[in-house]
Order: structure tokens, then C-alpha cells, then sequence
């Protein structure tokens, strides 16, 4: 008995499921980004290029060329890959927190969105959660270091005390050398003062 093979380029890569006695169908979707590559999907018989969002092509065997392109609804794309889709993890999702500068305090906007926070790492049940501090560069870098870190320190606590299991939290420093807007020496950057929370 031939082995079929129904493929799903999703997110950079390839997930293929085994089946038997069906035609093989391979659909390209967008990156979570929006973004669309190129796949070329070949056998024996020839071969098509799919590189526009939702294009799909079915082969029947490794001999015979592969169909026509057509595209797919979303609801069809839901409905055949149901069970790729369901076993793909979620895509990470990133949070920014802003400081006051020079200190370990949140912002008045940072802190009202930490309540999302929260949600989301319990929505989730992540045990993959990433804090990276970061400052501006007014001041000494070894002394945005341990600014930096104290910010890191922060939000880590800060999500322990909300459920977060500590175990499950990797806490990083960047000091004033990672800034999210370049700026020269000295320059009170009030969007580098910040904390990344990536949530997987």
C-alpha cells in the first residue's frame, strides 16, 4: 500500500501528516507576520510553485505531476488541516513595559497592561516565559547593567506574585547595550527604558 502524505507550510517550515488511499493536498498559509514565501512542490511527474497566501495543489502519486494551483478558503484551510492546526503552537507573544528613568518603577500605561499579562500566561499555561531588562544610556553601563537587572528583577517578582511559576520565568540583562531606538551617549530614551515579556 502507497503512503499519501498531506502537508502544511505554516510558520518557516513543513508539518506533514500520514495518511492512506487519498490524494495528497499541500497548502501554503502566511506566516503569523502576514509574511508569504515560496514552496515548490515536485515529483517525478513535474512540479508547481505555490507563493501566494492560500495557494494549494494536490498530487495524486510520485509520478503524476502535480494539479493545477488553486487557492483556499480559510474555512476549507480550517476544516482539512483541523488537526495540524490544533497540534502547531501558538506563536510567542511579546510584551513591552516601559520605567521610569533611572528606576525600577513601571509607567502608569505599563502598569495597566499587566493585567493582559497575567491572562496571557495563564490562558496558556506557559512554562516558557522570557524577561529581558533594558535601559537607556544615561550613565556608567555597568551601572545600566544593574539597572537593568533590577528592572528584570521587577517584573519577575511581579509575575510570581500573579501565579507565574518561577521555574518557568528565564530573567536576562541587556544594560543600555540592546536599545530598541539608537541613540548617542547620554540620550534620555524614554522606549529603551524598558522590559520585554515574551510569552510562549
Amino acid at each position: 500500500m502507497k503512503q499519501f502524505i498531506k502537508t502544511l507550510f505554516c510558520l518557516g517550515f513543513v508539518l506533514i501528516l500520514a495518511g492512506c488511499a487519498a490524494r495528497s493536498t499541500v497548502v501554503l498559509i502566511p506566516d503569523p507576520d502576514g509574511r508569504v514565501g515560496q514552496l515548490v512542490v515536485a515529483n517525478e511527474g513535474g512540479q508547481q510553485i505555490l507563493n501566494e497566501k492560500n495557494q494549494s495543489v494536490k498530487v495524486a502519486d510520485v509520478k503524476t505531476s502535480p494539479g493545477q494551483v488553486t487557492t483556499m478558503s480559510a474555512e476549507e484551510i480550517r476544516t482539512t488541516f483541523a488537526d495540524t492546526l490544533a497540534a502547531e503552537p501558538l506563536p510567542p507573544v511579546k510584551f513591552i513595559l516601559y520605567f521610569i528613568q533611572g528606576s525600577d518603577e513601571l509607567t502608569d500605561d505599563s502598569k495597566a497592561m499587566l493585567p493582559k499579562i497575567f491572562q496571557t500566561i495563564k490562558s496558556r499555561e506557559s512554562t516558557d516565559i522570557v524577561i529581558s531588562g533594558h535601559t537607556d544610556t544615561v550613565g556608567e553601563k555597568e551601572y545600566n547593567y544593574t539597572l537593568s537587572l533590577e528592572r528584570a528583577k521587577a517584573i519577575f517578582k511581579i509575575l510570581v506574585a500573579h501565579g507565574a511559576v518561577p521555574a518557568h520565568i528565564t530573567a536576562t540583562s541587556h544594560g543600555e547595550g540592546n536599545p530598541l531606538i539608537k541613540t548617542a551617549d547620554e540620550v534620555a530614551e524614554p522606549k529603551n527604558r524598558r522590559v520585554e515579556v515574551t510569552v510562549r
